[in-house]
């Protein structure tokens, strides 16, 4: 089958397709020994938590033994649980656990590079002739003349003053331009042997060789989850050739098209897959594929015939907030923008096309989707929540919830100085600049203050802090219940200090709170899979007005009788906001149902509302309404 094919034959159904996942952060989800770190026991503690939201299944970030510089990606043993988060044993109880209220554990996967304290790099880095050194990605570096070195009149300060040094001095240079994901060179200079080691991320994360057919047998066998963290970089380039120059203030280049999706990734996919995966009864695989937006390249992990990954993480949608300038600047994009995102990928990666998705707003590498999408005041804020839960749960693919969106939490409050945000992008990104402009102004002191001042925004609205800030259990216990760690020892990041505004004890008690409607949603889902997980996405409209209106309908052929859905969606702070009623997806006038709404304090106050094709309606701020026709 080719993806061309107008009717393709539907793929089999798994368990997975219709599932719901719960993404827990071990660190900041709950921690049950008062050291101020989450960990598995706590966990335990909370399944019957969990399991009352209606998921079916658990994801877990890492927990393997780690250095904990990029916390937890940094893996120095996968064989092995981190002592601040418990032991092995404790994982192999959490499983037990979750499957006696019928859900499974999905582990994370971080096998594009180790810890700089794996034995394996250890090793590695010993002698030029180790056996492990082709194990990772070792280059010798390019020896420049400072004193024949000439400039654009472009290039900052900062890059005049690493290579100006005593006249004829030579200096040695990274391999290539290539630029790090947390800011500098990719590479990383090793005084034992005179060479550099690649690494895309921290230089503690040294990048695996998977051209080396020892590396892949030694990951296929740890192997004991099934999401893989940025699986479409393991491949890389032939020659490892310069990055185009796009940043003409920078000596490193952003080079994530010459590195994404590399010349055997599918090959070393298949491979895994052949060898260790297709051993398990129906596995369930995503792949974290960032910096791929083509259709075509993004269709060939997910068909089923080429038995590659089970579904994917996509980021057209998280980029739509970035700016030219990377992460943390800003964009002017609209609401047309998000609808055309979403529409463009439930159309393309639909079940009757042949192919599969993922379905979330929130990770812990995003921000909080209530301040991303809504407009970051309290007063709408459990509005927006409500809206952005009815958006996902009736949209295709396997829906993934990130912990504490079930209670609608929001970016860290701005009583909360950026300087204490924790996470290593935020850290580097500001130290990055602070750098620049210190070589731009040589003759003052650049204070973090001045550079945290420039940016507050953009941080507080995008940084990854604010998806991995501990979970408010309860907002009148010590740590809003994360923690009751005393006598100095403090939380390993800042609770949220609106933790009074948003925990989970309190929306357990009223029937209209956020996470009550998650729970009625997501059993709403279960309710409607042939229409809201397998069916046909169709919008209504996607010009730049406030409303995002969209069809769901059974598979064509499925013979299922189940009815067609209308979802009508305002996504804005407007309380006026006015829409017409559409045809059927086939142009007939009809009647729509109400099924459900997203702002009754009653749960099912509002259903029996009916209205027929080009009635109005009139929406309240970042209301949402699902009806049935």
């Amino acid at each position: 089958m080719h993806h061309s094919d107008p009717h393709p034959s539907p793929p089999a159904r798994h368990w997975w397709h219709s599932a719901t996942v719960y993404q827990i952060y071990p660190a900041s989800f709950k921690d049950s020994n008062a050291d101020g770190y989450g960990d598995i026991q706590g966990i335990i503690e909370k399944v019957d938590y969990i399991a009352s939201l209606g998921v079916d299944a658990v994801w877990l970030s890492p927990c393997y033994k780690s250095p904990y510089v990029d916390m937890g990606y940094d893996i120095s043993d996968y064989r092995q649980i981190d002592q601040r988060f418990g032991t092995v044993e404790d994982i192999e109880r959490l499983i037990a656990k979750l499957a006696k209220c019928n859900m499974k554990l999905l582990m994370d996967l971080v096998i594009n590079h180790t810890s700089d304290q794996h034995a394996w790099f250890q090793e590695s880095r010993s002698f030029v002739e180790s056996p492990k050194r082709d194990w990772y990605i070792w280059r010798k570096g390019k020896n420049v003349s400072a004193r024949k070195r000439r400039f654009d009149g472009r290039i900052s300060p900062l890059i005049r003053l690493q290579v100006t040094l005593s006249d004829g001095k030579i200096v040695q240079k990274p391999p290539n331009n290539w630029e790090s994901q947390f800011k500098g060179s990719a590479w990383q200079y090793d005084e034992i042997t005179n060479e550099w080691y690649l690494r895309l991320f921290a230089k503690e994360q040294p990048d695996l060789n998977w051209d080396n057919r020892d590396v892949r047998e030694a990951v296929y066998e740890g192997i004991g989850g099934f999401r893989m963290d940025v699986i479409n970089i393991i491949s890389k380039p032939n020659g490892f050739p310069d990055a185009p120059v796009t940043n003409s203030r920078s000596e490193y280049q952003l080079v994530a098209s010459l590195y994404c999706n590399g010349p055997h990734i599918h090959e070393y996919i298949r491979e895994m897959r052949q060898e260790v995966l297709d051993q398990y009864e129906d596995f369930m695989t995503v792949g974290e594929v960032p910096f791929t937006f083509d259709p075509a390249e993004v269709r060939k992990y997910v068909e089923p015939e080429r038995k590659e990954l089970c579904m994917l993480f996509q980021f057209d949608l998280f980029g739509i907030d970035r700016g030219s300038g990377g992460k943390f600047t800003p964009s002017d994009w609209q609401l047309k923008d998000l609808k055309s995102t979403i529409s463009k990928w439930q159309q393309l990666l639909s079940f009757t096309s042949g192919a599969w998705q993922t379905v979330f707003l929130e990770s812990h590498d995003a921000a909080r989707s209530v301040s991303r999408f809504g407009d970051r005041g309290q007063d709408n804020r459990f509005r927006v929540a409500k809206m952005l839960a009815m958006l996902e749960t009736t949209l295709a693919g396997t829906l993934f919830m990130h912990q504490g969106q079930e209670i609608g939490m929001a970016n860290l409050a701005e009583d909360i100085p950026i300087e204490e945000y924790m996470d290593i992008e935020t850290k580097g990104f500001l130290h990055d600049l602070r750098q620049l402009r210190q070589a731009a102004e040589p003759d003052r002191v650049i204070e973090l203050k001045e550079i945290v001042d420039e940016v507050a925004d953009q941080v507080r609205l995008k940084a990854r802090d604010h998806g991995r800030m501990p979970m408010p259990w309860d907002g009148n216990k010590p740590n809003a219940g994360f923690s009751e760690a005393r006598d100095g020892i403090r939380p390993w990041t800042r609770v949220d200090s609106d933790f009074d505004l948003c925990h989970v004890a309190h929306q357990e008690k009223f029937t209209n709170s956020v996470l009550k409607f998650w729970q009625r949603m997501l059993a709403f889902r279960r309710q409607h899979v042939e229409t809201l997980v397998f069916g046909d996405f169709e919008p209504v409209a996607l010009d730049n007005e406030p409303v995002f209106a969209y069809h769901r309908t059974p598979p064509a052929g499925s013979g299922d009788k189940s009815n067609n859905i209308l979802v009508v969606l305002n996504m804005t702070s407007n309380s006026d906001t006015v829409f017409r009623m559409p045809t059927s997806t086939r142009g007939d006038v009809v009647e729509f149902s109400m099924l459900e709404c997203s702002r009754s304090k009653n749960a099912h106050s509002c259903a029996g509302q009916k209205y027929t094709t080009g009635e109005e309606v009139v929406l309240r701020a970042y209301e949402g309404l699902v009806l049935s026709y």
